[in-house]
């Protein structure tokens, strides 16, 4: 069954989260997902909130990182969220990106990522768990009944040997950061396992205006395109682009960066347009073999209206 999210950026503020979870819960979609990107909200806030504020859809953070947090502490915030939601919630993990701003190295991922999925799994299933970079001592146990023992598990990766062990261990696989349908082939082929699902999300700006709707999204990406297009082997971006792109954004002009970005390109990177336009994005990364969609911060000109149009106009033409 193919799926339907909606990704959150943590900067908002109390009650922001459960008016847009509730509305996107009513609109029809199937998974809320909140960002654990460096220097924002800790994801746990408005995941919790947004539970209280929904019945049905599916809740996670993706993602948690096992650098910033031990897996200990992101077993609890999974278990409070899957608490707080009757069972709604979904572990995603990633090594994250740019720690170097707060000093911390990501040696051995994927001995890291391995080991931090098989600790919380071991510790919510009252299980023994001996790692080389994490352990659970003999008779360890929590003091509290889990909502499940059995978790689902979301690895965000673009990379080949992360995506092989996603491949081993998980039930999705996120690519982040793309609109690109021809990146989901290569991440098949990586993954290597068909039982495993791929979720593409991205930047995403809906509006009945499709050229403003551009503008904002080209301001987006251009604070990550550079980035993700150094990890995309299907796109190949002119150096002296990338340069001005990342020159302009280093010095603070991102709506100057962004103006650089062709509509072309801008259409690997975002959903971004008019409903039709953003429903045809998704409905071709969907014909390229993914099993979710996800439209990322920040939905529209304005989240709320981003999100009424997302529900109201784009769902329908994918259903």
């Amino acid at each position: 069954m193919i799926e339907f999210g909606l990704g959150f950026q943590s900067d908002k503020r109390p009650g922001d989260y459960a008016r847009l979870a509730a509305a996107a819960e009513e609109f029809g979609f199937d998974v809320l997902s909140v960002f654990g990107d460096l220097m924002y909200q800790p994801p746990i806030f408005p995941l919790l909130e947004m539970a209280a504020a929904t019945s049905r859809v599916r809740l996670g953070a993706a993602c948690w990182n096992p650098y910033t947090q031990h897996p200990y502490e992101i077993a609890g915030q999974f278990a409070a969220l899957d608490l707080a939601s009757h069972g709604r919630a979904y572990l995603g993990l990633a090594r994250g990106s740019w720690l170097a701003d707060i000093g911390l190295g990501q040696p051995k991922p994927l001995t890291h990522l391995r080991e931090a999925a098989g600790f919380i799994r071991a510790l919510l299933a009252g299980e023994p768990y001996a790692g080389e970079t994490f352990q659970l001592a003999p008779g360890a146990r929590l003091h509290y009944l889990p909502e499940r023992t059995d978790v689902p598990l979301l690895i965000g990766t673009w990379g080949a040997r992360t995506a092989a062990l996603a491949g081993e261990i998980a039930d999705e696989v996120k690519i982040g950061g793309t609109a690109n349908p021809a990146v989901v082939g290569v991440m098949r082929e990586r993954i290597g396992s068909p039982d495993v699902g791929i979720v593409v999300g991205a930047v995403t700006v809906v509006d009945e205006d499709g050229d403003r709707a551009r503008t904002v999204a080209r301001t987006e990406v251009a604070k990550y395109m550079a980035v993700v297009a150094e990890l995309d082997p299907t796109v190949d971006i002119p150096e002296d682009l990338l340069l001005a792109v990342k020159r302009r954004t280093a010095h603070g002009d991102e709506a100057g960066a962004g103006a650089l970005i062709p509509s072309d390109l801008l259409s690997l990177f975002a959903f971004a347009g008019t409903p039709e336009d953003v429903a045809e994005q998704a409905q071709a990364v969907i014909a390229a073999g993914a099993e979710r969609v996800e439209f990322g911060t920040p939905h529209g000109v304005t989240n709320d209206h981003g999100v009424q149009l997302l529900g109201s106009k784009v769902l329908p033409l994918l259903r």
